[in-house]
C-alpha cells in the first residue's frame, strides 16, 4: 500500500468543557466542524479525525491526478494501493472514500492480473458500507459489475475530448447540478458499463450513452474523466493505443494535448465541485 508522504496524519484535537459551543462554530480547511468531528470523549467533548481518502491504481499512467490536490487543499488524509505493483488492499476501515482509477485491464482479464479478482472482492465489501465511492473509466466499470450491470464493448471508441451532457434526473440533484448542463470532458475507453438497477443514469454523450450513474447517495461512476493533468495526458498519450485514428470519436495525439491547454482548467473546476457537493453526503 503507498502511503503519500507528509499527507497520511491523523489530527486528534480533544474538546471539551466551557470551549464546546465556542468551537462548534468553527470550521477547518473548509469543512463544517461536523464533518470532521467523529466521536465523543468520556466528558462529552469530541475527537477530531480527518476524512479518509484511499485510492486504487492499475496502471502507472493513470493515476489520482488532481483529485490528489482537492484531496489536500480539503484536509483530507491520503494513502493509496498501486495494484500494478503487487500491493496489499486496505482494511475497510482504514478509509471513508475510496477513488477507483482507471486503465487499460478489461474487467474480465481475471487470468492475466492476479489481482483483479480480490479487487471485485473488495469493491463488493465496500459498495456495502456506505462509504463515498468514486470509480473512473475501469473503475467505473467495475463499480458496475459488482452492482450487477454487464460490461459491453462500446459502439465507439472514444480517445479525446468530447462533450457530456447531464440527463433531466442530474440536473436538480445535489451533487450533480454543480455541473454544467454540457461540458467538455477527456475520454479514453472502449468498453461501456450498463446502469445498475437502483442506480440514477447521470450523463451521456453522443459516441458513448452511458457516461455516469449515480448509486443511493455516496456512489459514483464515471466513464469519462475530470482528474487528468498535463503531464499525466501526455504520457498517456506517449503509451496509448496506436491506429485508432480514422473514427468517429477518436482524436490524434496534437488535437487531444491541444483540447487538454483548452480544456483543463474547466476539467479541474468541474472536478472539485462534484468532489465537494460529494463529500457534503458524508455529513
Amino acid at each position: 500500500m503507498n502511503v503519500r508522504p507528509g499527507i497520511r496524519l491523523f489530527v486528534l484535537v480533544q474538546v471539551s468543557g466551557p470551549w464546546k459551543e465556542t468551537v462548534s462554530a468553527w470550521s477547518f480547511k473548509g469543512m463544517n466542524l461536523e464533518q470532521v468531528l467523529s466521536e465523543k470523549d468520556s466528558e462529552g467533548g469530541y475527537k477530531r479525525k480527518l476524512m479518509r481518502l484511499h485510492y486504487l491504481q492499475h496502471t502507472p499512467l493513470e493515476g489520482p491526478g488532481t483529485i490528489l490536490d482537492w484531496a489536500g487543499e480539503r484536509g483530507l488524509t491520503i494513502s493509496g494501493t498501486r495494484l500494478f505493483k503487487g500491493e496489499d488492499l486496505p482494511d475497510l476501515g482504514s478509509f471513508d472514500m475510496l477513488v477507483i482509477m482507471g486503465g487499460s485491464t478489461g474487467t474480465g482479464e481475471e487470468a492475466k492480473f492476479s489481482w483483479l479478482s480480490m479487487e471485485k472482492s473488495f469493491i463488493r465489501e465496500v459498495l456495502g458500507r456506505g462509504k463515498i465511492v468514486v470509480g473512473i473509466s475501469l473503475g467505473a466499470q467495475l463499480m458496475a459489475e459488482a452492482l450487477g450491470a454487464p460490461i459491453r464493448k462500446n459502439r465507439f471508441k472514444e480517445v479525446g475530448w468530447f462533450p457530456v451532457s447531464l440527463t433531466p434526473p442530474a440536473w436538480d440533484h445535489p451533487v450533480f447540478r454543480v455541473l454544467p448542463p454540457t461540458f467538455d470532458a477527456l475520454h479514453w475507453h472502449s468498453d461501456t458499463f450498463s446502469i445498475p438497477r437502483e442506480a440514477l443514469h447521470i450523463a451521456s454523450s453522443e459516441g458513448c450513452v452511458n457516461q455516469a450513474f449515480l448509486y443511493g447517495e455516496r456512489v459514483i461512476g464515471l466513464q469519462f474523466h475530470l482528474e487528468i493533468t498535463m503531464d499525466s495526458l501526455k504520457s498517456l498519450v506517449k503509451g496509448g493505443p496506436e491506429g485508432l485514428e480514422g473514427e468517429p470519436f477518436v482524436q490524434g495525439p496534437e488535437e487531444i494535448i491541444s483540447g487538454a491547454r483548452r480544456g483543463l482548467e474547466g476539467l479541474r473546476k468541474n472536478l472539485y465541485n462534484l468532489l465537494d457537493a460529494l463529500k457534503e453526503r458524508a455529513v
